[in-house]
């Protein structure tokens, strides 16, 4: 037994280590404590934690720290965390995440010298360290992200997650936020765990055994609320343009994340046999399944089920999702892969943009050179509704004509350094407050036509004369 414990230690994950440590010795028969999966239970029992601050004693200088997102940020570790690195006087440490919730004072000016962190996709807490050079953003894929931690390009030595209370069997959930959480999970050398009763408890690859955990504490706090404020005059507009021009009845939908994905949803309540397979939802869900709107029926993959990776909405949203096997939370690199979002039929997947330029090109994720986001899931689901199986899908990106200064979001040429998240190949139809401009197929110049009928118009005339600059042609239908 000695020899076959010393293969597994040499370079084994996390949970291979310490259950080879731990049954040195025994019998054969405790060979499946070795597995890695989350859901196969080992023979050990986390820390209770008095505290957040003791729970997060692991971390050391020098740690790559994952923190779980979304409505699943672990707050109160994260608080801890950053009372730990200063009380402490550790260095370099590297907090990688996706959108995360709350205050990351982590990345505070004053901690600079403690901590940096590493966006997979950037939220508002982290976007000012960001743009003073005190934070990263990495440009990725949302189905792509997994990979980091598969190919150990990322190397977490904790995670700290946030979980429902372990049920009868030891069986917790990630709830609202999968993602890539399970991924890193499996790499991350240590696991802290803040079990909560608030947090829903969601089935697919949510699931995790307690004996993951090395330590754990009790808390019992609402989780981060989004949305129930209603849509704009200019939202609520492009949402009945797309619902009732693009949503066909036994449509798959994807919804990214935003107002105008919020607003189509609301309109929707005259479909009938919709579906969802998307990387998030949101509250407007929970109406269009209870007006039996949403059924899932035409589905040729997860039939009868709506599909999701993350969440975050109200209180609503929370209580529908919790313990209701109607829906299923899986992987981020499963669900935005491009050859399972085709797989649905009429695929219609809704994105939102900051600009785009009078070829196409679209820009979501930053306002000329200060990066605001990250690349999401857009491109996947852009992709995989225009490969869509059965020829119906609708790849669909949707902004108001105008920024809240008046600017037109549809401009001559994107801000300088501005990324190009999704390319003007990529793009089939563009929706503003005043109509559906179709790309696919289209020539620049009936590109720039189409998209300047659904500007502003107050910009027209100016868009035409830079359209002719640019392309020494006027734009025509």
């Amino acid at each position: 037994m000695a020899s076959l414990t010393t293969r597994f230690m040499a370079g084994a994950p996390k949970f291979a280590r310490f259950a080879a440590t731990r049954i040195s010795g025994s019998s054969a028969a405790n060979f499946h404590s070795y597995s890695a999966e989350p859901s196969q239970p080992l023979n050990r029992e986390p820390k209770l934690c008095s505290s957040a601050l003791e729970a997060v004693q692991c971390v050391k200088s020098d740690s790559v720290v994952f923190v779980q997102g979304a409505a699943a940020t672990p707050l109160e570790l994260v608080g801890a965390l950053t009372e730990h690195g200063v009380k402490n006087n550790l260095k370099n440490i590297e907090v990688c995440h996706m959108h995360t919730e709350g205050p990351a004072l982590y990345c505070n000016p004053e901690h600079s010298h403690i901590f940096r962190s590493k966006s997979f996709f950037m939220g508002g807490n982290v976007r000012k360290a960001v743009a003073e050079g005190r934070g990263d953003s990495v440009p990725i894929f949302l189905h792509e992200i997994p990979y980091l931690f598969h190919r150990k390009i990322v190397q977490p030595d904790v995670a700290l997650i946030h979980v429902s209370p372990p049920d009868q069997h030891g069986y917790c959930s990630l709830g609202t936020s999968v993602d890539c959480v399970r991924a890193a999970l499996v790499h991350s050398k240590v696991i802290v765990a803040q079990m909560n009763p608030k947090m829903p408890r969601t089935f697919g690859d949510a699931i995790i055994h307690q004996s993951h955990f090395d330590y754990a504490i009790n808390i019992d706090t609402p989780l981060p609320q989004h949305g129930g404020k209603g849509s704009s005059e200019v939202e609520t507009k492009i949402g009945q343009l797309i619902a009732e021009n693009l949503v066909d009845d036994g449509a798959t939908l994807q919804m990214g994340i935003g107002n105008i994905p919020d607003a189509v949803l609301s309109a929707l309540h005259n479909h009938k046999d919709l579906g969802i397979h998307s990387e998030m939802f949101a509250d407007g869900v929970v109406d269009l399944v209870k007006n039996g709107c949403v059924t899932n029926n035409n589905k040729v993959i997860h039939k009868g089920r709506i599909v999701g990776s993350f969440l975050i909405g109200t209180q609503k949203l929370y209580d529908f999702v919790d313990n209701n096997p109607f829906i299923e939370m899986l992987e981020i690199n499963y669900v935005n892969k491009v050859g399972v979002i085709s797989q649905n039929p009429k695929m219609t997947a809704i994105n939102s943009a900051i600009e785009v330029d009078l070829t196409g090109q679209v820009c979501s994720d930053s306002i000329g050179t200060r990066m605001y986001s990250g690349f999401g899931g857009q491109v996947d689901f852009i992709r995989g509704a225009a490969e869509g199986f059965d020829g119906k899908g609708k790849p669909i990106i949707a902004l108001p004509s105008t920024t809240n200064k008046g600017e037109s979001k549809i401009s001559a040429v994107t801000k300088p350094g501005a990324g190009i998240v999704t390319t003007r190949a990529h793009v089939h139809y563009v929706v503003t407050e005043y109509g559906i401009a179709h790309l696919f197929g289209k020539s620049l110049r009936q590109r720039a036509y189409a998209l300047i009928q659904i500007a502003h118009p107050k910009h027209r005339e100016a868009l035409e004369k830079a359209a002719f600059e640019r392309l020494k042609t006027m734009p025509v239908p």
